[in-house]
C-alpha cells in the first residue's frame, strides 16, 4: 500500500499554499481594515450574481437535459460532448466569441442598429450573467442530464401501460430525481459564479458591478492595500468554503433509484408538441452555446498571419505552465484521493487566487524579486485551482482499486512504490488522462495570477488577448483566440485520448 506519509505531505502542501498567503497578507497589512460601503455593495453584488447565475444556468440546463434524455438520434453523443466545450473554453477566448455574438457590432445588435433600436449592452450585471451562464449551463445539463438517464426505462414502460398523463408522468418519475439534483448544480455552479474573476474584470462596465474578487484585484494591483485584501480574501473563503464543502457533502448523495433492466429502449411516449419544443429547446441553447466558438474562427482565420513573435513565445509560456500545472495537480489529486481530501481540496476553489499569489510574492519579497517567480507562482496557484475537479475525477476510481486490490497488494508484500507503479497508476490511467486533460486546458485560460504580475517580458496568451482587447486592436486578439482555443482543445483530447488507451 502506498505509504500514508504522501497524502500528509500533500495536506500539507496544500494547508501552505491555501493558509499561509492569507495569514502574510494579514500579518503585514499595517492598519486594520474595516468594511467601506463599497466593500458591502461590492460583497452584497458577489452574492447577488452568483444566486441569479446559478439559478439561471440551472433553469435553463433542465429543458435541455429533458430534451436530450427523451430524445434518441443518431450523433446524440457528439453533441453532448460538443455542447459541453464551454465549460473548459478559455475564459477571455468565451468573452471576445460573446462580444462577436451581442457586443455593440455583434450579430445580434447590427439587425437592431439597422431597424433603428437602441443596441443591447453586454456590459454590466446582463453582461456578467450572460458569460456564467454560458459556461454553466453545460454543466448544470450534464449533471441533470446523468441523473435522468439513471431512471429505469421500466417505469416509463410502466406509466405508458398505466395511460397516465404527461403532468403525471412528471411529477412521479422525473420531478423527485430534479428536486434532488437541481440543488446540487445549484451548489457547485454557486461556488464557482462566486469566484469569477476575469468575466467580472472584462464586462462588469463599472464599480456597480465590483465583486469581492475584482475589489482584491484592485486594492493589490492599485492602492496596496493588503490589510482590505486580506480581510475580503477572509469572507470570500469563509462564504464560498462553506459552500464548497456542503455542495461536496450533497454530491456525495446521488439518487438512489431501484435497478432496472438497463434496457436501451426508450419507452416515453412523447407527443408532437413535446417532440416540437424538445428539439427548439435543443436547436436554440444549442446555437447559443456553439455561435460564439464558431464567430471566433470566422472572424480570427483572416488575420491568423499577422501575429507576431510575441504572441507565440506567450503561448509557449501558456503551454509550459499547463503541462507543469497539470502534473503537480495529477500528484496532489492521487495522494488526496480520499473523501476527506475531497473535502480538503474542495477548499482550493474557495479561496481567492489573487490573495494566494499576493501572499506568495509577499513572502519571496523577503529573500528574492519576487517578478522573477511569477511563472513558479502561476502553475502552483493553477495547480491548487484545478484539484477539487481532479480530485473528483480520481477519486471513485481510486477508492475502487484500493477496495479491490489492497487485501491481495498486502498478501504479496509491495512495497509503495511497487503498489504505486504496478497496481494503482495503471488501473488509474483513464480519470488520470481525462483530469490531466481538464486541467490543462483550465490552465491554458486562466488569467488570474498572471494579470497581477504578468508583464512585457513574461505574458502568457490568455494576458496578451487581454492586452490586445484594451488596446482594440479585435482582430489580432480574435487570431490569438484560435490559437488559445486549439492548444487548450489540443491538450484535453491529448491527455483523454493517452489515458482512454491501452486502459488497464
Amino acid at each position: 500500500m502506498a505509504s500514508r506519509l504522501i497524502p500528509v505531505i500533500a495536506t500539507l502542501f496544500l494547508g501552505f499554499m491555501i493558509l499561509v498567503p492569507l495569514i502574510v497578507l494579514i500579518s503585514m497589512a499595517d492598519q486594520y481594515f474595516i468594511f467601506s460601503d463599497a466593500d458591502w455593495a461590492a460583497l452584497k453584488f458577489t452574492i447577488f450574481q452568483a444566486i441569479c447565475s446559478a439559478f439561471l444556468s440551472v433553469l435553463i440546463g433542465w429543458p435541455l437535459a429533458r430534451a436530450l434524455a427523451r430524445q434518441n438520434f443518431r450523433g446524440k453523443q457528439f453533441l453532448i460532448l460538443v455542447l459541453g466545450a464551454p465549460f473548459i473554453l478559455p475564459v477571455i477566448v468565451a468573452i471576445l466569441g460573446l462580444l462577436s455574438v451581442f457586443g455593440q457590432k455583434g450579430l445580434i445588435n447590427l439587425p437592431l442598429l439597422a431597424l433603428g433600436f437602441d443596441a443591447l449592452s453586454i456590459y454590466g450585471l446582463q453582461g456578467i450573467l450572460l458569460a456564467h451562464i454560458y459556461f454553466n449551463v453545460p454543466l448544470a445539463t450534464r449533471l441533470i442530464y446523468q441523473a435522468l438517464s439513471s431512471i429505469p426505462q421500466e417505469r416509463w414502460r410502466l406509466s405508458s401501460a398505466l395511460s397516465l398523463t404527461s403532468l403525471t408522468r412528471f411529477r412521479i418519475i422525473e420531478w423527485p430525481i430534479i428536486r434532488q439534483i437541481a440543488p446540487q448544480a445549484f451548489g457547485v455552479i454557486f461556488v464557482i459564479c462566486l469566484t469569477s474573476f476575469a468575466i467580472v474584470l472584462t464586462l462588469g462596465g463599472g464599480p456597480r458591478s465590483t465583486t469581492i474578487e475584482v475589489a482584491i484585484y484592485q486594492a493589490i494591483r492599485f492602492d496596496l492595500d493588503f490589510a482590505k485584501a486580506a480581510v475580503l480574501g477572509l469572507s470570500q473563503f469563509a462564504l464560498a468554503g462553506i459552500t464548497a464543502v456542503l455542495a461536496v457533502w450533497v454530491l456525495g448523495n446521488a439518487p438512489r433509484l431501484s435497478g432496472g433492466l438497463d434496457r436501451s429502449t426508450n419507452f416515453q411516449e412523447i407527443s408532437i408538441k413535446a417532440y416540437i419544443l424538445d428539439w427548439s429547446t435543443i436547436i436554440i441553447i444549442g446555437l447559443f452555446l456553439i455561435l460564439p466558438i464558431a464567430m471566433i474562427f470566422f472572424k480570427g482565420i483572416p488575420h491568423f498571419s499577422s501575429l507576431g513573435p510575441e504572441i507565440w513565445q506567450a503561448a509557449f509560456y501558456s503551454l509550459m505552465m499547463a503541462l507543469t500545472s497539470s502534473l503537480i495537480c495529477l500528484c496532489l489529486a492521487s495522494a488526496l484521493s480520499y473523501k476527506w481530501g475531497e473535502v480538503l481540496g474542495t477548499l482550493g476553489i474557495a479561496t481567492s487566487p489573487l490573495v494566494i499569489g499576493a501572499g506568495l510574492f509577499l513572502i519571496i519579497r523577503k529573500f528574492d524579486d519576487p517578478f522573477d517567480y511569477a511563472l513558479l507562482v502561476t502553475v502552483l496557484v493553477n495547480a491548487v485551482m484545478g484539484l477539487p475537479f481532479a480530485i473528483r475525477i480520481i477519486r471513485p476510481a481510486a477508492e475502487d482499486i484500493r477496495h479491490d486490490y489492497a487485501q491481495l497488494s498486502r498478501s504479496l508484500s509491495l512495497t509503495s512504490i511497487g503498489w504505486t507503479y504496478w497496481v494503482f497508476l495503471p488501473r488509474l490511467r483513464k480519470p488520470l488522462g481525462y483530469a490531466a486533460g481538464l486541467v490543462a486546458a483550465l490552465s491554458m485560460g486562466d488569467l488570474g495570477v498572471i494579470a497581477l504580475f504578468g508583464g512585457s517580458e513574461f505574458a502568457t496568451l490568455p494576458l496578451k488577448i487581454y492586452q490586445l482587447m484594451g488596446a482594440y486592436r479585435m482582430d489580432q486578439a480574435l487570431s490569438s483566440a484560435i490559437v488559445l482555443v486549439l492548444l487548450s482543445f489540443g491538450l484535453f483530447f491529448l491527455f483523454d485520448y493517452l489515458g482512454a488507451k491501452q486502459n488497464a
